[in-house]
């Protein structure tokens, strides 16, 4: 307990950090409600290289890049960084799909479910609801057994396999943007600055890396260890950004003409259990698979490469929603993603008792 105790200051400062560049970002350009959203991100960059057509979600967000060598840069810096890999990859690489396609089903990340909240974005909340239900269908399975099995360590070349792909993209962005493909309306038009997006990832992936922070694993440890510790960074990127909104006029508290964002409550709900139960079988959100990544996790990084699949699949195949509504394709493939979860569970639960 005083463990956990000495560590508050420190998850509250990064989530009061995260929050207030979410804020400072949507100020310089960024889509309302969307500072810092790691399953758009990572589908607007699908779009930029060409990995799907849908003209207004592309460009190739620095924030993402900044983060991966963040996280590395630091993990160097503590001695951290460890190249490890060989726990069910290809598994990984499924629910990674799964996680993304159950976001844009939703319309965004369980960082941006928190960010929509305190912009007053009254949608979120059953995706909270399904979110935590989600986590707590994982917990069960833990409880059973489940694992994905153990990592081993690697040539130090698979370790900084991702963050050296995030330098190429960086490179590709500052010098020869014309390969890349941007959106010149939507929300992949929208964005900051290069350099303040760059060093809001920066800032955003060191400090990540440092304190763990996660919000499937707040929830999961509130629940299993009675641990509020990775909860309340959440809190405190909520209260911060709630400030933060309201002091430059973003809050809207409603249903209705939230920015990118539909009404369809049963299926913001659906969209995030699958996100939810999803990333607790991977052993964190995709904001904490990033950090991982960018600190050596092999298997971290095919789960990313899964989610950047995820995205360009579900906007290649009209699965992603919009504020239209969900297509029928989308409501069809998140239960299936539920269902293939479910089965992903199960299978590894059967291999550990045998």
């Amino acid at each position: 307990m005083e463990k956990f105790k000495s560590k508050i200051p420190e998850i509250i400062l990064t989530g009061g950090i995260v929050g207030a560049i979410s804020v400072i970002l949507v100020m310089f350009g960024n889509p309302k409600n969307m500072g810092f959203c790691i399953a758009c991100f990572l589908r607007d960059m699908a779009g930029s290289i060409g990995m799907h057509k849908a003209s207004v979600v592309q460009y190739m967000r620095p924030e993402i890049i900044g983060l991966v060598l963040g996280a590395f840069i630091i993990s160097l810096f503590r001695k951290e960084f460890k190249a490890t890999a060989g726990s069910s990859p290809f598994t990984r690489f499924i629910l990674g799909n799964f996680v993304t396609i159950g976001a844009l089903v939703f319309l965004g990340c369980p960082l941006r479910m928190v960010l929509r909240l305190a912009g007053g974005d009254l949608n979120a909340i059953p995706g909270l609801i399904g979110f935590t239900t989600g986590i707590l269908s994982g917990i069960f399975f833990l409880s059973k057994g489940f694992s994905l099995n153990r990592t081993y360590k690697q040539n130090t070349t698979e370790g900084v396999a991702l963050p050296i792909t995030m330098v190429f993209f960086l490179v590709l962005l500052l010098f020869v943007p014309s390969i890349l493909i941007f959106s010149t309306k939507g929300p992949g038009s929208m964005h900051a600055p290069l350099i303040i997006s760059l060093a809001s990832g920066l800032i955003v992936g060191a400090f990540a890396q440092r304190t763990r922070l996660c919000m499937v694993g707040g929830i999961r440890d509130a629940f299993l260890f009675k641990d509020f510790y990775l909860l309340t960074g959440f809190l405190s990127i909520f209260v911060v950004a709630l400030i933060g909104n309201y002091l430059t006029g973003n809050i809207n508290i409603s249903f209705a003409s939230q920015p990118v964002a539909h009404t369809d409550a049963l299926w913001n709900g659906l969209g995030m259990i699958l996100v939810g139960f999803a990333s607790v079988l991977l052993g964190g959100c995709p904001l904490r698979q990033l950090i991982l990544a960018g600190s050596g996790n092999g298997d971290s990084a095919v789960t990313v490469f899964g989610l950047i699949s995820g995205a360009a699949f579900a906007h290649n195949f009209a699965l992603a929603a919009s504020p239209a509504g969900v297509p029928v394709g989308g409501k069809i493939a998140v239960v299936l993603g539920i269902v293939i979860s479910l089965a992903i569970a199960y299978a590894n639960i059967q291999k550990i008792k045998e």
